[in-house]
């Protein structure tokens, strides 16, 4: 996998672990404050799509996932 897509893989797993941890209907609810994570990751995903830089991406390619177009 290329860094990118480990990137996505990763959002796209906290983002749906926060929703199942912060919805109250989910039968893993713990508290509403699981919601603020995914508004993180949600913020971090809009800054990079602006940005054209991630964070993550970085820290990726220096323990050397191959990046990727």
């Amino acid at each position: 996998m290329t860094s990118w897509q480990v990137v996505r893989l990763m959002a796209g797993t906290f983002i749906l672990l926060s929703l199942a941890l912060g919805v109250q209907g989910s039968p893993l609810f713990v508290s509403i404050w699981w919601l603020a994570f995914t508004a993180f990751v949600g913020a971090n995903l809009l800054q990079s799509a602006l940005t054209r830089w991630c964070l993550m991406e970085s820290i990726l390619r220096k323990f050397g996932v191959k990046p990727g177009c």
